[in-house]
């Protein structure tokens, strides 16, 4: 695996997680940094980290908010 790929997995616990979850990355890693997006795209799609996710979160939230407030009134 190239250097730079080590150094980026190591910098981010998600990434080093994600890949020791789903060994059959280290295949695809090694032969080249060239999947490295899909990857990481992958990975944050499992761990619901992407933009989307986080506004849906918020959005939940809000909604919750809402129905205690009525709720409440």
């Amino acid at each position: 695996m190239q250097v730079d790929l080590q150094q980026r997995l190591l910098r981010n616990p998600m990434l080093f997680q994600y890949l020791r979850e789903n060994s059959y990355w280290y295949k695809y890693l090694h032969r080249g940094g060239d999947v490295f997006p899909l990857f990481e795209k992958e990975m944050k799609e499992h761990y619901k980290v992407r933009m989307q996710d986080k506004m849906e979160n918020i959005s939940q939230s809000l909604q919750m908010i809402r129905t205690f407030m009525d709720v409440i009134h």
